[in-house]
């Protein structure tokens, strides 16, 4: 093994040629660039157009990372950019990766084909390529902060915290605030600290949320605006009202009827409330919160009708008209109530914010919005700094551009401006051919993180204003074209502008498949409810069934081929090409996906779920938190019997029962007082109370994970857990515990306690993901969210929980670009300005909706399926599936005359599978079979009854096969065999892994050694100065090294004494040794071999030489200095400076010099001869 450096490359071998071969696969985009494309003219203007700002959008399939890449490689080629010269900013590291592999491949193949000139830039960009700016935006503001730390005002030495990092130093700082607040909380948080909570959300909860929404718009100016409002009187007035309808109650003599059920709440509320104030001032705090809770009850009695003409001897129209004019009264009161508080939350929680800067600071962390804030900061304040960052990026280069937020839009215009002095990102004018931007604006689905479709839109029409150029790619490459056709008919007309993307027709490019279909309809098989109606939650207590017999049938009977993602080629669909997506992963607190995941596994389906926020719920970490309590805390005999009773020990209840009976505790650490023998039925007790002891004693002295470790290692939880339905997520979940035991400890937790009481309160705010199992090739069907899945595609897509709303029920999020501040509810308190824009607010996230479900339905290469009911019209407006209505529902003439499916089985006449009597469908029934739509589209909707629907969920063990019996024991002699070749080739591997498989060391080390080395060529020379009394020492070597690596040769004595004395002061060098040091160095500039040196044409200092000996060892070392002779070409001069002047050290410098000529021999094939000069 030789390390070279410079322009000394070894040959190429059958390396070399196997990654030629590679880079000869092109992806079929690449390899699309032979054929003639509807968009051909634009993909080679941004290859070619390099002088230009261009703006691409590109549609979903179309080649986005292909056209980056492509412009990065013409700049290279052109010599109109160096790649070290290059920002290319993706929105993920993962992206990042595959753009810097997909680089290396096309720097590759364009070698082959390149002239000089252009292989050497080539060959210089392959040398830049590992250090290049290929990262997200946060990665590179992270790198421009840590070169310029002291005028960004941060901490030279910061650190950049993960997510959960930041966030626990949220809770630091909220918690620390939180308790000192509430000795005189200020009106804020007195107001809303007498609310009640409603569900699991404490107040407590609410405020931290509310903070932390804060902390991620710290950028934008504080404090909202709180309008005049008469907060008494509003309450004193409603009150009167609820009191009048109250009196009504005597009026009812029906005591059933619901109407009058509803005017008597509304009384005793009332009459509860002047009891109280007979005796007590009135309470406008407290009564806030009551009418919030009087206006929204459990059961909702305001809309209660009531039946008859007549509430006792009042008409019940009039009784009717006035409960609901006071419901609405109440609820503007409530509203009125609740747009005032939330100026004054969030002027309280402001000091949260500051609280957590501060700890963040004492910390010395970033979390990535500081990186984002702070970046931008310096970039605009520092015009020097400005300067510099713009003359080194050359070039920037933005993929995924409409995920970008005002920010990172911010700093990248700072980047590419023309004019260095202009500070102000909105008065940039952009460099032309600086700056190109890849996006899909139909594509923006992240407003949640602040990247706005609108923002994108204008400073899309502001660039083309100053003359930047859009083109638009619209040959997709992913999809089958009938899947296009679908997308093209949804979505088109619904993406006009007007705040809203501009669609872009998705043009084909494969052949379709017409074996079978590329869009299926799944029916819901029982829409209905028992009053006959078609209900919400009908649908979504049947749709996961059908879901999961679909898969079952399309893995196991279907026969249809695929095009595999890793190989290209066609195969029979497995569940991995299989994705289930999904708008959300929670709903009410509980776990959408779940029960998808179950109707797989009753069917045996292998799934994997990727980001589900239903970590802290699954069977098997409850288990492991409940083992982790009664660790920490032996005396919580629930824990205790929690985990005795739980799955990593399943003692029975009759062990238990007599333990309890016999020693009445279930006390790990408690003596027993009777210390008789223990029976067969009590150890199962005894043995993991007593591990369980054992645990407490050292918990405190081992690591963290090790105790968790131990735990699962004595209950062999690994083989056990591997069996359970989705074995390989519950191991992922399992050994996820112990990484964040590990995490836990290294970010500083004091104490086993500390980590324990921590990951309980995670468990209780539920926000941890599960762990991700996922690998490249890994069997079971992909369980995940739209948004995790934005950027990949899949052979086969299952759209699922239809009857998620598009829309929230309040506005999420508005911004006043005037003032410059942005308006989020706080803890269920919309503020008024964004109650002042909700219509406007609800149609942009109607609109991103939309979006959202594009980017859904084009993850889909070979088939995409949605789901539908075959009795409606069409799916309700308030669905999240609901745009693809246009493809998917036939013409009300055609519903029940289709024609035959290709590679489907025999349908039936009918798509629900049951109606109750009373059932009222809205339209003819569709048939199952293949229809036309009404805007020429083609999908097939299935049959129901061919799904395999209640397959009873598995219980007990997994595969039951295990314990079948086997009479000639053959399996088990197999079974035994396969163990004893594992464990054979376990020990082999711990072996040979035990043994160094290589001896790295240096020159110095191996002096001697008879190839190490030749010694003969190697001379000691002495500068010609004085060495008695002068300093000595490792200080006083390493100054003279450095002067001699930093300076010229033709340096002349002043400079030489600046450049020592500028070291000797970083080094911390007396005078002393600062002028010793500048005598050495003069002297040796002015040495024979020095002046050999600085007469030579190619000269390297600090040369790293590594080489391998006969016995495999690696010799490695820096020689400081090697240069050809100047007046014989073909040798090479190897130099060591020495300032000891140990007369038996030269022995061992000789061999060391020995070493560092053998390997310049080896990497050059030239001869070499040596120098030790004592200076």
């Amino acid at each position: 093994m030789v390390r070279l450096q410079g322009r000394l490359r070894a040959p190429r071998g059958a390396a070399g040629a196997q990654q030629a071969a590679q880079a000869d696969r092109g992806s079929p985009e690449i390899e699309a660039g032979a054929m003639t494309l509807v968009d051909q003219r634009e993909r080679e203007r941004i290859e070619h157009d390099l002088g230009v700002t261009l703006i691409v959008e590109a549609a979903a399939g179309t080649g986005k990372t292909t056209a980056l890449v492509g412009r990065i490689l013409s700049l290279i080629k052109t010599g109109e950019a160096r790649l070290s010269g290059i920002a290319a900013v993706t929105f993920t590291e993962s992206a990042a990766g595959e753009m810097k592999l997909r680089l290396r491949e096309e720097i590759e193949r364009a070698r082959g084909a390149a002239t000089e000139q252009v292989g050497q830039r080539l060959e210089r960009a392959l040398r830049e390529l590992e250090a290049a700016r290929i990262a997200t935006i946060h990665s590179l503001c992270n790198d421009l902060l840590h070169e310029r730390p002291v005028e960004a005002g941060v901490d030279p030495r910061f650190t950049v915290a993960a997510e959960a990092d930041a966030r626990g130093l949220f809770e630091q700082a909220f918690e620390a605030w939180f308790e000192e607040v509430l000795e005189d909380p200020p009106e804020g948080v007195r107001r809303f600290l007498r609310r009640r909570p409603r569900g699991n959300d404490r107040p407590r909860d609410q405020l931290r949320a509310a903070a932390w929404t804060i902390a991620n718009q710290r950028d934008h100016a504080r404090g909202w605006g709180r309008a005049p409002f008469g907060r008494e009187g509003e309450i004193d007035a409603v009150i009167d009202a609820l009191g009048r309808v109250g009196r009504h109650r005597d009026s009812g003599t029906n005591q059933d009827d619901r109407l009058v059920k509803s005017v008597t709440a509304i009384a005793h509320w009332h009459d509860e409330l002047r009891h109280r104030e007979s005796v007590r001032d009135r309470d406008y705090d407290g009564l806030e919160a009551e009418l919030l809770a009087l206006q929204r009850p459990y059961p909702n009695h305001w809309n209660w009708k009531g039946y008859g003409a007549s509430f006792g001897r009042v008409p019940i129209a009039e009784v009717r008209a006035e409960r609901d004019a006071v419901k609405e009264q109440l609820a503007r009161v409530v509203e009125r109530c609740s747009a005032d508080l939330a100026p004054c939350l969030e002027e309280a929680l402001w000091p949260v914010v500051e609280r957590y800067a501060r700890v963040k600071e004492q910390a010395g962390v970033l979390d990535f919005f500081d990186l984002l804030l702070k970046t931008r900061e310096l970039l605009g304040a520092d015009t020097r700094v400005r300067r510099e960052a713009q003359e080194r990026i050359t070039h920037v280069l933005v993929d995924e551009f409409q995920d970008t937020d005002p920010l990172q839009v911010e700093i990248m215009l700072l980047l590419a401006s023309d004019d260095p002095t202009v500070s102000d990102p909105s008065q940039v004018q952009v460099a032309p051919g600086k700056l190109f931007l890849v996006g899909d604006p139909k594509q923006s689905i992240y407003r949640f993180r602040r990247a706005d479709v609108v923002l994108y839109e204008k400073l899309k029409e502001r660039l083309v204003a100053k003359g930047a150029v859009l083109v638009q790619l619209s040959t997709s490459f992913r999809s089958d074209p009938r899947i296009q056709d679908a997308v093209n008919q949804a979505f088109e007309p619904r993406m006009q502008g007007d705040g809203q993307a501009h669609y872009v027709h998705l043009a084909p490019f494969r052949e379709p498949d017409t074996t079978r279909p590329a869009l299926v309809a799944l029916p819901v098989p029982d829409p209905y409810a028992d009053w006959g109606g078609i209900t919400g939650r009908a649908v979504t207590e049947s749709f996961p069934d059908a879901v999961g017999g679909f898969v079952s049938w399309l893995v196991n009977d279907s026969g249809w081929k695929v095009v595999d993602p890793s190989t290209g080629q066609r195969v029979a669909v497995a569940a991995r090409h299989v994705c289930l997506l999904f708008r959300r992963m929670q709903s009410w607190g509980k776990p959408v996906a779940h029960a998808y995941t179950q109707a797989l596994e009753a069917r045996g389906i292998p799934h994997v779920l990727v980001g589900g926020r239903a970590f802290h719920d699954r069977e098997e970490v409850v288990a492991v938190r409940n083992a982790l309590s009664a660790i920490e805390w032996p005396e919580d005999e629930l824990s205790v019997y929690a985990t005795l009773r739980g799955p990593l020990f399943a003692v029975g209840d009759d062990a238990l029962l007599q333990w309890r009976h016999r020693f009445r505790s279930l006390h790990p650490l408690r003596p027993r007082e009777d210390d008789g023998a223990l029976t067969p039925l009590l150890e199962e007790v005894g043995v993991p109370l007593e591990l369980l002891a054992q645990l407490h004693r050292r918990r405190n002295r081992r690591p963290f994970a090790d105790t968790l470790t131990r735990l699962l290692e004595a209950v062999r939880a690994h083989a056990g857990l591997a069996f359970w339905a989705g074995g390989e997520q519950v191991l992922g979940n399992v050994l996820r515990t112990v990484e964040l035991a590990r995490r836990a400890e290294s970010g500083g937790a004091t104490s086993f306690r500390a980590f324990v009481e921590g990951f309980c309160s995670d468990a209780e705010r539920g926000e941890a993901a599960e762990a991700a199992v996922v690998e490249e090739g890994s069997e079971g069907v992909r369980v995940l969210t739209v948004h995790k899945a934005k950027g990949l595609e899949f052979p086969v897509v299952v759209l699922c929980d239809p009857t998620c709303n598009a829309v929230g029920g309040r506005p999420s999020r508005w911004t006043d670009e005037d003032t410059g501040r942005c308006f989020e509810p706080l803890a269920g308190c919309v503020p008024a300005e964004l109650d002042a824009n909700a219509a406007e607010v609800l149609r942009r996230d109607q609109e991103e909706s939309d979006r959202l479900l594009y980017v859904a339905s084009t993850r889909a290469r070979d088939l995409l399926v949605v789901p539908g009911v075959g009795d409606a019209a069409g799916s309700p407006s308030t669905w999240w599936t609901e745009p693809l209505d246009p493809a998917l529902f036939p013409t009300p003439t055609t519903r029940h005359h289709p024609s035959q499916a290709p590679g489907c089985p025999s349908f039936g006449s009918d798509t629900v599978r049951k109606r109750p009597d009373r059932a009222r469908p809205e339209a003819v029934a569709v048939k199952p079979g293949r229809h036309e739509t009404a805007g020429g589209g083609e999908v097939v909707w299935w049959d129901p009854y061919q799904l395999g629907l209640d397959v009873a969920e598995a219980t007990g063990l997994r595969y039951d096969e295990i314990l079948a019996e086997d009479p000639g024991g053959q399996e088990a002699e197999e079974s035994v065999r396969r163990h004893d070749a594992w464990a054979q080739a376990r020990s082999s591997a711990i072996d040979a892994g035990s043994r160094a498989s290589v001896r790295v060391a240096t020159p110095t080390e191996l002096a001697g050694v008879a190839d190490a080395g030749d010694a003969a060529d190697v001379r000691v020379e002495a500068t010609d100065v004085e060495r008695d009394g002068r300093p000595s020492g490792r200080r006083f070597g390493t100054l003279v090294h450095e002067g001699l690596e930093a300076l010229p040769f033709d340096a002349d004595a002043d400079l030489v004494a600046r450049t020592i004395a500028w070291r000797g002061r970083v080094l911390g060098a007396p005078s002393d040794e600062v002028a010793a040091a500048t005598t050495a160095v003069v002297a040796a500039i002015r040495h024979p071999v020095m002046r050999d040196a600085a007469r030579s044409s190619d000269l390297r200092r600090e040369v790293g030489l590594s080489y391998v000996l006969e016995d495999g060892s690696i010799v490695e070392g820096t020689a400081d200095l090697a240069f050809k002779d100047p007046d014989d070409p073909t040798r090479w001069t190897v130099v060591d400076f020495k300032t000891s002047t140990a007369e038996d050290s030269r022995d061992k410098w000789v061999a060391q010099v020995g070493c560092y000529c053998e390997g310049v021999r080896r990497a050059t094939g030239e001869a070499a001869s040596g120098v030790v000069l004592m200076v």
